[in-house]
């Protein structure tokens, strides 16, 4: 009797897990709405239809002990610390560094970009590392003439192949190495598998380089929000900041890059913008730019215009809104901007779409706002958040961050040390980043409400979900069942091929569905499956590993993939250009040095 209820538990589990497949693949169902469905019934099931495992009744209710997993907790610490380096302006170096790389020679710069971020994302999540070099290669496309459908997606395509080098590159690659530990195989240290790991990112990145560019179309965005906005904003030199007493000439070469100087004003006369102008305190500069090159010049220059009256400067922010028909500010002049809004904002931009006439931003010179301008606006934290909760101020962006570069060095400090502290072995992955974290907020480089914003609840719930799909999948014996079957399918076949079977189908089935479950699912699976077959279990945990993160061949395999996707003004089609023979030279390229070193 106990073996044929045990039976229907592994059929009953291996039916929901084809569930949780088709639920997770069907939009028309929330993420959330799918995961806490699956969690439902797993609970439930093993609740009203109970199982043993080692002479103990298994309650349903310990699969949810999964929110409280050192996987899940380890992702959601690294984020944060993610989070705080994204804040402080960490990667702003790199962006400033690429900028200038692309002026000078683009072949070259692709490649070096390439490599950068693939490096960068072995180490830190790659979808913010994604969000901040979307605009700059958006731009830096425009500015050269490059189509951006030719770079965005080989540079999405590259943070993935380089998160496959480490333990923390993905979340993906925590979950297979704490899951293997669980089952009984060695606990996966941070370099355990760098080797093959980096052999397959260098031919992605070669691939990528060399050939990804000439496959992909000419293809633009349909919405012009792929182009960095130009804004003209007024900042005032201060008696602190460094401009003070220095010439035009000098000003030019200290300002940020792509920041060009349109006006000089002194009191209420316009100065002739000679090279040789010495600037003095009080003097109006208005200038030409993005938003992130003006927020940098703010330190060169000192405060904004009436920046007197904000508060510390740590906790401003930079928010964007746009003027509708059905705004306030509508037919509004500039001047009355902050009495509109709430607290102590003031506007130190605007652009205009579509229009050349330059108007700068000045209290003395009434501008008047028209339906379609975007402002740029500086305030409290506080305060932009009651901007946003106006009905009829629409807020394009709240999320633009005054960087705290004072302590950009400290956050990537903090960072480095953790993965060097994790990397030699002296304490786990976990305590490492939990560390981190208090190190950030005690030296200021993460606020409170900024490390509650980087835990996204949607991407917990589902690795919550897919653990204890996996736990399931281990407690029924249902993993040895498909083991098995898997094995009575390619018996006889040599164990190369094997391998590399489940290295296709891992690939293949991660096109579809969420890297993480499917990571989780497979995992059990490929162990049991090499304790059946006699084999190492290595290789097959790394075939697993490896192939939850080849999703090259639809935009939605992975989450940088849609960011790209939209971004680049791509069609679905367009992924299959380069992310099928991408994921093929991969497969057998992965396949053949994986037989090589574990076999």
């Amino acid at each position: 009797m106990n073996a044929i209820l045990a039976d229907f538990h592994s059929v009953a589990v291996i039916l929901i897990t084809i569930g949780a497949f088709i639920l997770f693949t069907r939009a028309r169902f929330s993420l959330e709405g799918s995961c806490l469905i699956i969690l439902v019934i797993l609970v439930a099931g093993f609740e009203l239809f109970p199982i043993e495992v080692d002479g103990k009744q298994f309650q349903g209710i310990r699969l949810l002990a999964s929110f409280g997993s050192e996987a899940v907790i380890t992702i959601a610490l690294l984020l944060v610390l993610a989070k705080g380096v994204e804040v402080c302006g960490g990667f702003a170096a790199i962006g400033q560094f690429l900028v200038n790389l692309w002026r000078r020679d683009a072949h070259i710069a692709l490649l070096i970009t390439l490599v950068i971020t693939a490096a960068a994302s072995a180490f830190i999540n790659n979808t913010p590392l994604i969000v901040m070099i979307l605009p700059v290669l958006v731009g830096v496309a425009h500015q050269t003439n490059n189509a951006p459908s030719r770079i965005l997606m080989p540079v999405g395509f590259a943070t993935i192949a380089g998160g496959m080098t480490t333990t923390i590159g993905t979340s993906t690659n925590l979950l297979v190495a704490m899951i293997a530990a669980d089952l009984g195989v060695a606990q996966l240290r941070m370099f355990d598998f760098f080797l093959p790991g980096a052999f397959a990112a260098l031919i992605s990145i070669l691939f990528l380089w060399l050939v990804a560019p000439r496959l992909l179309p000419d293809r633009r965005s349909s919405s012009s929000e792929g182009v960095p906005r130009l804004y003209l904003a007024a900042i005032a030199v201060s008696e602190q900041g460094a401009l003070l007493d220095r010439t035009l000439a000098e000003a030019r070469k200290l300002l940020a890059s792509g920041l060009r100087i349109e006006r000089v004003v002194r009191g209420t006369v316009e100065l002739a913008r000679l090279p040789g102008l010495r600037l003095r305190q009080g003097d109006q500069v208005h200038v030409r730019g993005t938003a992130a090159a003006i927020r940098s010049s703010q330190e060169v220059f000192g405060e904004s215009v009436d920046a007197s009256n904000l508060a510390s400067p740590s906790n401003q922010r930079l928010v964007e809104i746009v003027v509708t028909q059905q705004s306030p500010l509508v037919n509004r002049h500039i001047s009355t901007v902050a009495a509109l809004t709430p607290g102590k904002m003031l506007p130190v931009g605007i652009h205009r779409p579509g229009r050349s006439r330059r108007e700068a931003i000045d209290h003395e010179d009434n501008l008047l706002l028209k339906a379609g301008d975007v402002l740029l606006m500086q305030g409290d934290r506080s305060d932009i958040r009651k901007l946003a909760e106006h009905p009829n101020i629409l807020v394009l962006d709240r999320n633009i961050h005054v960087p705290r570069r004072s302590r950009a060095s400290a956050a990537t400090g903090i960072m480095a040390l953790v993965v060097f502290v994790a990397a030699i072995g002296v304490m786990p992955i976990s305590a490492a980043a939990l560390c981190g974290v208090l190190a950030m907020l005690a030296s200021r480089c993460l606020a409170w409400d900024e490390l509650w914003s980087a835990l996204n609840v949607r991407v917990i719930l589902l690795i919550v979900t897919s653990l204890a799909l996996g736990s399931a999948l281990t407690v029924t014996g249902a993993d040895r069942l498909v083991a098995h079957l898997f094995v009575v399918v390619v018996e006889g076949l040599p164990p190369p091929i094997i391998l590399s079977g489940l290295l296709l189908l891992t690939a293949l089935i991660t096109e579809i569905m969420t890297n993480n479950a499917v990571a989780v699912i497979w995992t059990p699976i490929a162990i049991s499956m090499a304790r059946e077959l006699g084999l190492p279990e290595m290789p097959f945990l790394l075939a697993v590993l490896f192939g939850a993160n080849m999703s090259f061949i639809t935009p939605i395999g992975y989450q940088t993939n849609l960011l790209v996707f939209s971004a680049g003004g791509y069609r679905f089609s367009d992924f299959f250009r380069v992310g099928i023979p991408l994921q093929i030279i991969l497969w057998l390229a992965v396949s053949l040095i994986l037989t090589w070193l574990y076999l």
